[in-house]
């Protein structure tokens, strides 16, 4: 597979009542930006993150929206959504996102980015957008973007190829962690094959598992 990077963007300050950072200021309106940015193993740099016990570390350095899944949200709430209005810094396009399997990596320009774990939907996205019941319709839409480790540290830049140079055998993808953790408990098990998700959801599947059992 080989898609695009269809624009880099970046988090700036945002105070609201409904910001989850205690101190209520929240970094979820990302906006494009020209040029390459330096993409570092804690993020882009000049990316403004807010809630960190939630936000940013290695297993969500970059979080990872397609242009054509935005599309989709356009037409249903009937208002355009422009690069990074779903938080992503990496708006892409012709990169099955839903589709990725766990732990497969990607060349983007000068980076190695590696896939690890889907997005959950919050309070705050929720807030940004103003339409309350966002998390139960995110959830039941199940195309929920894809968050990325940073292996190599490099430069993204808006129309720099997404090339998939290796992905694992197990085949646990985006899409089936995310139903998995919300939809569709009976794929649980399944998500134990996947070394690289990261260890807080595997902690999570176990205890889920342990509860059923």
């Amino acid at each position: 597979m080989t898609g695009r990077v269809a624009a880099v963007n970046l988090g700036v300050v945002t105070e609201a009542e409904w910001a989850g950072d205690a101190s209520g200021r929240s970094g979820i309106d990302k906006r494009p930006v020209d040029g390459p940015v330096s993409v570092r193993t804690g993020g882009l740099v000049g990316d403004f993150i807010g809630e960190r016990a939630h936000h940013g570390g290695p297993d969500q350095a970059v979080y990872a929206y397609s242009e054509e899944d935005a599309a989709w949200w356009a037409t249903e709430l009937g208002r355009g959504i422009g690069p990074g209005g779903f938080g992503e810094n990496l708006t892409t396009y012709a990169v099955d996102l839903t589709g990725a399997v766990i732990g497969e990596q990607w060349q983007v320009g000068s980076a190695l980015l590696q896939v690890t774990k889907p997005r959950t939907p919050c309070t705050t996205f929720a807030g940004f957008w103003g339409v309350p019941d966002l998390i139960k319709r995110f959830t039941v839409r199940a195309l929920p973007g894809a968050y990325l480790r940073v292996l190599r540290e490099g430069e993204v830049g808006a129309g720099d190829p997404v090339e998939v140079v290796n992905r694992p055998a197990h085949g646990v993808t985006i899409g089936e962690v995310f139903r998995a953790t919300s939809l569709e408990p009976e794929l649980l098990p399944r998500l134990l094959e996947a070394p690289d998700l990261p260890e807080s959801i595997r902690d999570k599947v176990r205890r889920r598992l342990a509860t059923r059992s």
